[in-house]
């Protein structure tokens, strides 16, 4: 059976003095991605000296909205320092899906035909960004650009993985320029 890595995480400041991180979280999953034991892929950001490496859950708790990481490799404050801005993935089967029908893995949205409602095709999902706000599907049109939409219900009715199809519900300006006139 074939694996993926899914992004799940990046490791923000340390809190406290043993070690913990806070993390942004970026599945819909945390329990399950950061459960006790769980061994995750650590991809430092650009330019830092680390390497990449694989981090272990040691425990977790939830403060004021915000989920502490414990790591097993993280001993104190300075360790939990040098993880900042590292990005976390977890390891899945290729076949497995979200809990929540709604949701999806940013590999099973890549390479969807983009139709609009009336059914003209408009593009194809080249890229999944994760921004604060909500997350944006990266589109290439016809003509040669890249789009950013937001991957939200209103501009994206339907998402249908398994017929290689999302529709977009266009809005002037959104997938071409909107006309100077």
């Amino acid at each position: 059976m074939d694996s993926l890595e899914v992004l799940v995480g990046r490791i923000g400041k340390p809190h406290g003095v043993r070690g913990h991180v806070t993390v942004d979280v970026r599945t819909d999953e945390p329990q399950r991605r950061y459960a006790d034991g769980a061994r995750l892929k650590a991809v430092p950001p650009p330019g830092s000296a680390r390497g990449e490496g694989t981090l272990t859950v040691a425990a977790t708790r939830w403060h004021q909205g915000v989920l502490h990481v414990l790591f097993e490799e993280a001993a104190d404050r300075n360790a939990a320092e040098a993880l900042r801005g590292v990005l976390l993935y977890a390891t899945i089967d290729a076949d497995e899906r979200p809990e929540d029908p709604e949701e999806f893995y940013d590999h099973q949205l890549v390479g969807l035909a983009v139709y609009d409602t009336d059914g003209a095709l408009r593009g194809e999902v080249t890229g999944v960004v994760h921004g604060g706000a909500q997350d944006l599907l990266s589109i290439a049109t016809p003509t040669r650009r890249d789009v950013l939409v937001p991957f939200v219900t209103a501009l994206v009715p339907e998402v249908d993985p398994a017929a290689g199809r999302i529709v977009v519900a266009d809005r002037p300006g959104l997938l071409e320029p909107a006309d100077e006139a």
